[in-house]
């Protein structure tokens, strides 16, 4: 009997599916976030950017352990996709560039391992997170739905295929489940909403083009129809880019009167869209110079903010990274995949030939090592 319940027992279904959260809408109000229109605002858009762009200039080194030992590979499958490019389409680092941007707008970037015949693995794809819809299997691991969008990446035109754990590689922003990581956007979307007003109110202000830096008075009283003239007569006349400056001539014993050269709202509006710089700044932790807010700019701090933006920015994003590639590309093995991020100093030429001096003077390196790291030959 009890063998007939357990062959007749309804299938066990797969649990917890994000598809809501994998279209990238983050909800305030009734107002939809998306990675897309808040990559609209300029602050966002640059802090993405400075992130994704310096993690891919970051050179790779793939060591092999031996002993007590590391010594550095540059021939296998991994050293000739970093050099060569990860797939047909990508270079290095516009792949890098690509998954460390849909970390940060997705809070999710997802790795295909393309593997050859034999198990060997020939390349990587970073899958955009919105064709993706993440379910749990009744063995609690992860299997990724990929719905490929119609284009020129999709020969299949949307048709649904799966990849197993193990097929991918998955780097989460701070997740609340341990399973799917949460958006930065998602999580601050009161803030990315607010800014976007702002910056909607400041476009319609521009758009419309009419900004009243005086009134119009007179001792007379007008009548509707003469109101209602009167304004489509000076919208007409001095709205808009064209009309800027216009000269204005009254008649009928009609006066003008200067209002202050800068209103209290528009004083509020500035500083609003500057505050809303700072709150972005913060939701991503890079310096706001770095992204060209000179507001409070020297150049000592901003030679700080660079290593600030180095330390506390980049680090944690670049040990994800390297934890997660380390973990589906050589698990079980002794090779390691790690970025070279004393490439920062790379731009910084008094600093680093300092470091190679102290190097030298207590014997860590020796002077054909330095030229090695600089890409010179040996004195021989």
């Amino acid at each position: 009997m009890n063998f007939l319940k357990r062959m007749f027992k309804p299938k066990e279904q797969e649990v917890r599916s994000w598809q809501g959260i994998t279209a990238g809408q983050m909800l305030y109000g009734n107002s939809p976030v998306t990675p897309t229109n808040a990559e609209s605002l300029s602050a966002v858009l640059a802090c993405v950017q400075a992130i994704s762009s310096a993690i891919s200039a970051l050179p790779v080194l793939v060591h092999q352990s031996q002993g007590k030992t590391r010594v550095e590979v540059d021939y296998g499958a991994i050293p000739t996709l970093v050099r060569y490019g990860p797939n047909p389409y990508q270079t290095w680092p516009e792949f890098i560039e690509m998954l460390v941007s849909q970390i940060l707008a997705h809070g999710n970037g997802l790795v295909e391992i393309m593997s050859d015949r034999s198990g060997n693995t020939n390349g990587l794809c970073v899958i955009p997170w919105n064709w993706c819809n993440p379910v749990v299997l009744p063995n609690g691991k992860i299997a990724y739905e990929v719905y490929d969008q119609p284009g020129i990446w999709a020969l299949g035109q949307g048709k649904r295929r799966r990849l197993l754990q193990h097929e991918v590689i998955h780097i989460r922003d701070r997740s609340d489940d341990g399973l799917i990581g949460v958006s930065r956007l998602r999580r601050a979307a009161f803030v990315i909403r607010n800014a976007q007003t702002v910056n909607d109110f400041a476009a319609a202000a521009f758009r419309n083009g009419f900004f009243p830096s005086g009134v119009v008075q007179t001792d007379a009283i007008l009548t509707q129809a003469q109101r209602e003239q009167m304004n489509d007569s000076f919208v007409k006349s001095f709205s808009g880019t064209q009309n800027a400056a216009r000269a204005l001539i009254l008649d009928q014993g009609l006066q003008w009167s200067s209002l202050t050269a800068i209103s209290p709202e528009d004083a509020e509006l500035l500083a609003s869209r500057k505050f809303s710089v700072i709150e972005i700044c913060r939701i991503f932790g890079v310096p706001p110079p770095l992204i060209q807010d000179y507001s409070n700019n020297t150049f000592t701090n901003s030679d700080a903010a660079g290593r600030w933006f180095a330390q506390f920015c980049l680090l944690p994003l670049v040990r994800k990274l390297e934890a997660a590639f380390n973990r589906g590309l050589f698990e079980d093995s002794d090779y390691e995949l790690s970025f070279d991020m004393s490439s920062f100093d790379r731009g910084d030429s008094e600093n680093r030939w300092k470091s190679h001096a102290i190097a030298a003077k207590h014997g860590i390196l020796t002077p054909d090592e330095i030229r090695e790291i600089e890409g010179w030959e040996p004195r021989g």
